[in-house]
């Protein structure tokens, strides 16, 4: 069981979809109290099922390249590196493999990264190394439109649909949003990729023990113009003062 010991943000007053806010650049990326336990975890994930939870289209490739070197120009503290190798905090080094983009990502940060690029009135999901999802497959949306990203989530109508597009049309480079959102689940487990059965397939708010919050955020890569969306998975036992 992998849990951090509290979401370093306010869940008590949650903003409706979209909920976005502006975000510094240099708060991007996260170091948390579950970072040795989660990257391993992570690793394991990757070594064990990586056709799971790691996919790219051959197109998406300079844009993950891109991607690597953003990270590796916004790592947080803790890491160190010398050449193609990055120390992380918790002291595992990482060897740079720029021909395996985001297998290196998804050992080099604890943030699960997806690429989203333009094509038509739409963007689609070109490129993901996602290891802790909440009730999705990658492989069920690779390759996909947003419209069908969301599918099925039923705060996800038309309306928000044509607004979060319109946000990531967008986003500017440089000027990174954040949302939060807050998941209830009978399990801590954070590689959960099975779909829910039916919209109503959740664990209750009010018996569920253990609060999962997902930190996403969205940037504009400067070259390739792909937008990055990130996810920073938080899993908390709940106590008596836990939404």
């Amino acid at each position: 069981m992998i849990l951090q010991a509290q979401i370093p943000y306010d869940l008590s007053q949650m903003k409706p979809l979209p909920g976005i806010a502006p975000l510094d650049p240099a708060d991007w990326l996260q170091v948390d109290d579950a970072f040795a336990p989660q990257m391993e975890e992570r690793a394991r994930l990757l070594r064990e099922v990586r056709e799971t939870v790691l996919g790219i289209e051959p197109e998406a490739m300079p844009a993950a390249q891109e991607l690597l070197e953003v990270v590796l120009a916004h790592l947080p503290g803790g890491y160190t590196r010398d050449g193609e190798q990055v120390t992380r905090p918790d002291g595992v080094v990482v060897t740079l493999d720029r021909g395996d983009p985001m297998g290196t990502l998804g050992v080099l940060v604890q943030e699960d990264l997806c690429l989203l690029q333009k094509r038509g009135d739409e963007h689609v999901l070109t490129g993901a190394v996602l290891c802790f999802p909440a009730g999705w497959r990658l492989a069920d949306k690779i390759s996909r439109p947003l419209s069908i990203i969301h599918v099925p989530i039923p705060e996800y109508d038309d309306n928000i649909g044509r607004r979060v597009q319109r946000l990531f049309d967008g986003v500017q480079q440089g000027r990174p949003l954040m949302r939060v959102n807050r998941l209830f689940h009978d399990d801590p487990l954070l590689h959960q990729p099975v779909p829910r059965r039916s919209n109503n397939d959740r664990a209750a708010p009010e018996t569920a023990p253990y609060l999962r919050s997902e930190r996403q955020c969205l940037l504009r890569l400067p070259e390739t113009r792909a937008v990055v969306f990130s996810i920073h998975t938080y899993v908390v036992r709940r106590g008596p003062e836990t939404l």
